[in-house]
Formats: structure tokens, sequence, C-alpha cells
């Protein structure tokens, strides 16, 4: 499928009620609406498609940016071209899930996360912890920096209540995932949840809430999931 036909079936997968309630979360025109199950549709038809990808998110349209993300070959992708899509995320659907989902699966994706996370802009913090979620969601423990983890644990704990809006809610979601997905650090993710609390979040009037960390984490040791990751 070259990038016509790809807006073409995006734009009839379109649907007002999707559009409308993106528009509640931050979506801005242009975009048709297409649900998820939608994109998935057109992925098995583009497969991973690189050069696809890239023209998809040019065009400024979150739909097609969005599924761009799907098909990105993050194996051939620049750093280059990942910073470019965290700058142009303007809003947290694609830069708290489209770009972190790409950064996550790069070979440089942690440290491209740490240096994300230390920027001022609200899109880049909140894509950096959300990446970083995602990795120790998805990568075996035996390839990640524990130590690194747990001071950065340490930093959430610190610093979320005084950080951005969207960075709030993606440091939270950090660590529910240490503790989720890293077992030697459950009981110090649980500990750094319980000091945080109740984390605040604007949620743009839609009746979308934060997750508490502590009962989050708790859950997960209750159904004897911790370390289980993602497929």
């Amino acid at each position: 499928m070259n990038i016509e036909e790809v807006m073409l079936e995006l734009k009839n997968y379109g649907n007002e009620n999707t559009k409308k309630t993106l528009e509640k979360h931050g979506a801005k025109e242009p975009f048709f609406g297409v649900k998820v199950e939608s994109l998935k549709k057109i992925q098995k038809k583009t497969k991973t498609n690189h050069k696809l990808a890239l023209e998809l998110y040019a065009t400024g349209n979150s739909d097609a940016m969005y599924l761009a993300s799907m098909i990105a070959d993050t194996t051939i992708m620049k750093n280059s071209e990942i910073e470019k899509w965290a700058k142009e995320a303007y809003w947290y659907y694609l830069s708290e899930y489209a770009v972190p989902s790409v950064a996550a699966k790069h070979k440089d994706g942690f440290s491209i996360a740490m240096k994300w996370i230390d920027k001022k802009e609200e899109r880049y913090t909140s894509a950096g912890w959300a990446t970083l979620s995602v990795i120790l969601s998805k990568r075996p423990n035996d390839e990640l920096d524990i130590k690194k983890i747990k001071n950065l644990l340490k930093r959430a704990e610190k610093e979320i209540h005084t950080s951005e809006n969207r960075t709030r809610y993606a440091m939270n979601n950090f660590v529910i995932s240490v503790g989720t997905y890293i077992p030697e650090l459950n009981k110090s993710a649980a500990e750094s949840a319980d000091i945080i609390g109740k984390v605040n979040v604007e949620m743009g009037g839609t009746s979308c809430k934060v997750p508490m960390a502590k009962e989050y984490i708790a859950k997960v040791v209750k159904l004897g999931r911790v370390g289980k990751k993602r497929k």
C-alpha cells in the first residue's frame, strides 16, 4: 500500500464518536477518529514498512501518526527520526503511547528515554517515563540496569508531585511498572507508591482516572503476576 491508499483507508475507518472522544483527550485536526482495532487491520496489510511509516507520521494526521508507530522498523530507524517524532507528538496519545512503543524497541531506547526525562518540555518528559515503562514491561531483567532503575524510582518519588501534568501520569505508571515487572524491586516500588500516595492529573473533563500505584502493585502481588512480562 502507498501513502494515498493508506490515508483513504484511514478516512473510511473514521468514526465520529471516536473523533469526539479523542478531541476531549487533546487530539486536533487533521484526524479522522480511527479506532485502534481498525488501525490493526491496516497494519496487517502494510506489515512493517519504514518508508511508509515516515511518510504517515509526516502528514501530521494523528491517526496516521499512530499507525506509523505500528509499522515502523526500529532495526533501521535512526535516532534523529525518533527525536523528530517525539518533537512532533503534540498530544499524549502520541507522546505517551505511539512514540514510546517505537523508542522502547530501539537499541538505544533506554538512553533516549533518559535524555528525554531530563528535558523541560512535557511532551519529552512524559514520553521518556512512558518509554522506560514499556522497556521494563518487555525486556528481560538481565538486560536491565537494576541499580539505575532503583535510582529512577527514588527520583519519581521525589519529583512526581511537582512535575508537569502528563509527566505525573507517566511517572505514576513507571512506579507501577517497576513494582509489576522487576521482582527484586517490588517492595521498593510499593514503598515509593505508599509515599507518593494519590497523584492528581487533569484529564480534560473525561472520566479517565489515575490508578493508585500502591493498590495496583498490591493487586499484581495478590495475583502472583510479579515479573511476568508483556508480549
